[in-house]
């Protein structure tokens, strides 16, 4: 059961859709964090996990789905979960490897910067993951999925798709990052592992059926919290961290104002 080729407009806007969750990843969290983090050295590390995650997303691609695939027939779609995942576990093996690398350096952690370029790390390495998966969603021969081919059904799936994708890899490496900081490194580099092999199977699975995309996003949800409230602070100084917090709600107190100002009426000198 081989899968062709798409046109290449569907396959620029295949990226284009994958890149849209780390502009959301990016923008959500990082440019919060102007002035208190090197974004600069952020940006490094989105690139890092751009070039990583093209190879990690063809194992996925190679390993995962074209198992799939070969085991499937025009009658029903067969997916081996005994063979999907110790090999999913193994390609989770590798990326949290990379990421504990990477976060780990001394340049890195003597900052105490692990847990935002963690974040940039995992944008990268998810925008990638997603923009496989989306290129194989759009190609009409993908026949295990009743969803592929190129709609609006099948595009909203992929935005769906990459913006799981791409918080579903940041929150571990995220994750992995302020374990650095905080003097544990094996115990989340084994969860992470876990957490990332359980992943790329339900993003793998949700391309043939939707339903499988539930089971990232409890764990976004739940994760991104953490992420806000603990992990991505963690590296900041007690004084930091309070002007960091009290920078976060007074963006907010603008924001509402700002909506409900009236346009031509005054501004209040206090806002």
């Amino acid at each position: 059961m081989a899968v062709g080729t798409i046109p290449i407009l569907q396959m620029q806007f295949a990226f284009a859709i994958a890149l849209i969750g780390v502009v959301i990843g990016w923008k959500g969290v990082l440019t919060r964090m102007t002035g208190f983090y090197d974004l600069s050295g952020a940006v490094r590390y989105l690139l890092y996990g751009i070039v990583a995650g093209v190879l990690l997303a063809l194992a996925v691609d190679e390993l995962l789905l074209t198992t799939i695939i070969l085991e499937s027939d025009s009658s029903a779609v067969k997916v081996p979960l005994a063979n999907l995942i110790p090999l999913s576990l193994l390609i989770g093996a590798l990326e949290s490897s990379f990421v504990l690398f990477l976060l780990g350096r001394p340049g890195v952690s003597s900052i105490r910067a692990s847990p935002p370029f963690g974040w940039a790390l995992g944008l990268g390495l998810g925008s990638m993951q997603a923009a496989y998966l989306i290129v194989r969603l759009f190609d009409p021969n993908l026949l295990i999925s009743s969803f592929s081919g190129f709609d609006l059904t099948s595009v909203s799936l992929a935005l769906a798709i990459s913006v799981l994708s791409n918080l579903g890899h940041s929150l571990p490496s995220t994750w992995q990052g302020y374990g650095i900081i905080s003097g544990s490194r094996v115990v989340p580099m084994i969860a992470s592992t876990i957490v990332r092999a359980a992943l790329y199977i339900c993003l793998v699975l949700g391309i043939i059926n939707p339903i499988f995309l539930f089971g990232v996003a409890p764990f976004v949800v739940f994760a991104w919290f953490r992420a806000q409230e603990e992990w991505l602070p963690s590296g900041l100084t007690p004084a930091a961290k309070q002007a960091y917090r009290r920078t976060i709600r007074q963006a907010a107190i603008h924001k509402l104002r700002a909506e409900e100002r009236i346009k031509g009426e005054m501004v209040d000198f206090d806002e």
